[in-house]
């Protein structure tokens, strides 16, 4: 599983970086079933970020949140996210 985190319009230290890898973890158990996440936090005013999670067969899920506090907004981000994948890897499961 690939992970790309990036920040726009303002500069992520390391604190905030561990926050996001830790974050990322709750998402560990579909390692196998991921090829790439990408994350995007963009800062105007308030925090908004965006998570697009690439699957092997080809899907993809694509989730959002904003909110003025960091830590608030990736905590958001990742309960949509976790509930996406936990669908996403049933779907698969169902099929086979």
């Amino acid at each position: 599983m690939n992970i790309n985190v990036q920040a726009v319009r303002f500069t992520m230290d390391d604190e905030q970086r561990v926050f996001v890898d830790k974050k990322l973890e709750r998402i560990k158990y579909a390692d196998d079933l991921i090829t790439d996440v990408l994350f995007n936090i963009k800062y105007d005013k308030k925090f908004s970020m965006e998570c697009t999670v690439n699957f092997r067969w080809g899907g993809s899920a694509h989730v959002s949140a904003e909110d003025f506090d960091f830590g608030a907004g990736v905590n958001k981000l990742m309960d949509v996210l976790d509930q996406k994948v936990k669908k996403e890897k049933d779907k698969i499961q169902e099929k086979k």
